[in-house]
């Protein structure tokens, strides 16, 4: 395939809510492979609306079968609307016959897809179905479909887009229901569309709710209130946990949006689920996710690549995939509320917000924020933490002197905190995906205990010899970031501790600061000065870095001169 030829593409996405989250990787790779083409997805309006906001789509073309698009009829509709937009590609992450027929229909010239569900000769480029021998994630699976287009490299986790517009609103409609912007927010998510096999008892959720609010008090004393999700039809699976819950509680089942459910989700600090769909798009926002598998496969639908505890009770008839347990529910039935509630202890402490006076960004005298819109990107190993060559568990995660308290002032003048980081040990073997995963929920902890959140944490695990875009220097995760969290890089700063943080600022355009927390120390001071690339700043530590930031990055008050025959004239 000559892909300079490949103007337009249409993908034919999942229908799934969780199934649309793991292909989210995938979506993405197709951008990053065929980065001039314009790309239409094709999907059912549910999926429209869950990555409405994705910076790899151009158009979206909602498929109605309920509506327009049903039957035969319907479908040569569509085909023809196809048609009219004149696409070289058709790439099918959805597996049916349809797919490939309605594409065919549409005069496609080259039609990409896993040859299944009897479609071959539809398809102008089959892709052969993984064996069954070889156990795959479902992310994976997705993403292994673009290899034979040049796909490479292990998948990324899942990521989601909302507006801070979304954001706003669900804090409002929280705050209606008497639970604040600074309060932490459980969420529970104890029903399932796909049958009622993969439902944990309602009053158990109840109990480990109750025994999570009493160790946050013990821990922190913060406000808590807790939301349940679910689709509609679950309102009473709802209520009747509610009732039972010792805390502020607002049902939103069956009352929201798309949206609207990603932002709540979003705004949670602790996600306790079943094996659903909102189970990924917690995982997808990075919230801390207690997750209850039952009848399905954990090896293939659990979170990927996120802190996530998973909680299963084996059988010898799991996973069998039904909807309804023909048996006695035993996989369900036998996960204990002592093992969720001990997968919760997992992820405390918590993230606490700021309260409410403390989480609006410092101020000048004059009232003109501080350090609001200001983004701070951040190397990780002789950074924030001690650097130790490669580190291979949780236990070796120890933060640097002073860096838990240093970002905190950060945090509190209103900017935001994103951790950009080379991780080669995946691609050489050193480090384990779950292990990594396992590391960065330590340091995530770590800071929690200093009242610090991070706004985004980017790792490439990449073999230097894989020459990838996101490798540092190279400027991948920062053009990532910069799409993802709207980050205005003219207000944006990297800190690190090696010479490719400092490259990588150059690269960018942004200041860069050298820390000499790192292993090489004045060593990497004198290679730049060699090299020509002398940093904006050299500090002892992130805490000197800090204060320079803040005294760089806030704006100087504006001073009135009064003269009596002129009134007020601005002065600087």
């Amino acid at each position: 395939m000559r892909k300079g030829e490949i103007h337009r593409i249409v993908v034919r996405g999942p229908n799934w809510l969780g199934d649309a989250v793991m292909c989210e990787p995938a979506l993405s790779q197709v951008r990053t492979i065929f980065p001039q083409a314009e790309i239409t997805l094709l999907v059912k309006p549910a999926i429209a609306d869950l990555l409405a906001q994705h910076p790899a789509v151009n158009r979206t073309l909602v498929y109605d079968d309920r509506g327009r698009h049903a039957g035969l009829t319907g479908k040569w509709t569509l085909a023809g609307v196809l048609r009219r937009h004149r696409f070289d590609l058709a790439v099918l992450f959805q597996n049916a016959f349809e797919a490939a027929l309605i594409s065919f229909l549409a005069g496609i010239p080259r039609r990409f897809g896993y040859a299944t569900d009897g479609r071959s000769l539809l398809l102008t480029d089959p892709v052969s179905v993984p064996s069954r021998n070889v156990q795959k994630h479902q992310v994976e699976y997705y993403w292994d479909l673009l290899k034979p287009l040049g796909g490479h490299g292990p998948a990324p986790a899942p990521r989601l887009f909302i507006t801070s517009e979304e954001s706003g609103a669900i804090t409002r409609r929280l705050a209606d229901a008497g639970i604040g912007a600074s309060d932490l927010v459980i969420g529970v998510n104890p029903g399932s569309t796909y049958g009622h096999a993969k439902r944990w008892l309602p009053d158990r959720y109840a109990e480990v709710v109750n025994r999570v609010l009493r160790d946050l008090q013990i821990q922190s004393g913060a406000r808590v209130g807790v939301a349940i999700i679910g689709a509609k039809g679950e309102e009473r699976l709802g209520e009747a946990i509610a009732e039972q819950i010792k805390a502020r509680t607002v049902v939103c089942s069956g009352q929201t949006t798309v949206r609207e459910l990603m932002a709540l989700v979003k705004r949670c600090q602790l996600f306790l689920t079943n094996d659903t769909g909102p189970m990924h798009l917690a995982a997808a926002f990075k919230v801390p996710v207690v997750a209850i598998f039952g009848p399905t496969d954990w090896q293939t639908t659990s979170p990927y690549q996120v802190d996530a505890q998973l909680v299963r009770h084996p059988v010898s008839c799991a996973p069998c995939l039904l909807r309804e347990c023909p048996i006695d529910h035993r996989c369900m039935t036998g996960v204990t509320v002592d093992q969720v509630h001990g997968a919760a202890l997992q992820h405390l402490p918590l993230a606490v917000p700021l309260p409410a006076d403390e989480a609006a960004p410092s101020r000048d005298p004059l009232g003109n924020p501080s350090l609001a819109g200001v983004t701070v990107f951040l190397d990780r190993d002789g950074t924030l933490n001690h650097d130790t060559g490669y580190i291979k568990s949780a236990e070796e995660m120890t933060l640097l002197p002073g860096v838990g308290a240093a970002l905190a002032r950060l945090k509190q003048a209103g900017a935001r905190l994103v951790v950009v980081t080379n991780q080669s040990g995946v691609g050489r073997g050193y480090v384990t995906s779950k292990a990594l995963e396992s590391i960065h929920a330590k340091l995530r902890l770590l800071l929690a205990e200093e009242k610090v959140t991070l706004d985004g944490l980017y790792f490439c695990p990449h073999h230097p010899d894989d020459r990838c875009n996101c490798r540092k220097p190279a400027t991948g995760m920062i053009d990532r970031a910069a799409a993802e969290l709207q980050v205005d890089l003219s207000r944006a700063y990297v800190i690190g501790d090696s010479a490719r943080d400092v490259e990588l600022a150059k690269l960018v355009g942004v200041p860069s600061l050298l820390v000499m927390t790192g292993p090489s120390g004045t060593g990497t001071l004198a290679d730049l000065t060699d090299r020509g690339l002398t940093p904006d700043h050299v500090a002892d530590a992130l805490p000197q870095a800090v204060e320079w930031i803040i005294a760089h990055a806030t704006p100087r008050p504006v001073v009135s001169q009064v003269h009596p025959d002129r009134g007020c004239v601005s002065g600087g």
